[in-house]
C-alpha cells in the first residue's frame, strides 16, 4: 500500500526507522559506503611497478552494463537527463573502465515529499527516502535483453 515517507514516519515505531535515523552521522556513514568484491588475487606494494598497474585497473572492463539512477529531490531540481554523464564520468577509473561499457541508462526523479510503495523499495532508496536529504540511488548491473525493456 503507497504511502508517503512523512506519513510513514509518524506510524512507524519500527526498528529500521530508528536505526536510519538515530543521527546526522550516522546518515554521513551511509552515504559514504560503497562495498563491491574485486574477482581477483590481491598484490603486495612490493610488488613490481607492471603488476601493481595491472592490479589498479578498474574492476570492469568489458560487457554491457545498465546504470539505474533514481535521483531523491526537493524542490527545483536538475533535468534528470543532465545528471547521468557526471555521475557515470565519475565512475570511470574506479568501476569500470570506460563509460562506453554503459549500453543502457535508467534514470528517474522522485520528490521526497512523494508517496512511495515502501515495501518494494531497495534498503538504500528506503535510507534515502528515510533521510528527507536530496540524494542519488545508483546501481550497476548486466544489461537486459532488449524484450525485457518493451
Amino acid at each position: 500500500m503507497p504511502t508517503s515517507a512523512a506519513g510513514f514516519r509518524k506510524r512507524c515505531g519500527s526498528m529500521m526507522w530508528s536505526a536510519l535515523s538515530q543521527s546526522g552521522a550516522e546518515w554521513d556513514r551511509y552515504l559514504t559506503t560503497l562495498e563491491f568484491l574485486i574477482p581477483r588475487r590481491p598484490v603486495s606494494l612490493q610488488a613490481k611497478r607492471s603488476s601493481l598497474r595491472v592490479w589498479r585497473d578498474p574492476v570492469i572492463q568489458v560487457g554491457d552494463l545498465q546504470i539505474t539512477l533514481v535521483y531523491l529531490c526537493d524542490i527545483s531540481p536538475p533535468d534528470t537527463d543532465n545528471i547521468v554523464k557526471p555521475i557515470q564520468d565519475a565512475l570511470v577509473g574506479l568501476v569500470f573502465s570506460d563509460d562506453a561499457l554503459i549500453a543502457d541508462v535508467e534514470s528517474c526523479r522522485r520528490s521526497l515529499t512523494g508517496t512511495f510503495d515502501l515495501t518494494r523499495l531497495p534498503a538504500l532508496v528506503l535510507a534515502g527516502v528515510f533521510s528527507g536529504q536530496q540524494c542519488v540511488y545508483v546501481r550497476l548491473s548486466s544489461s537486459q535483453a532488449l524484450e525485457e525493456y518493451l
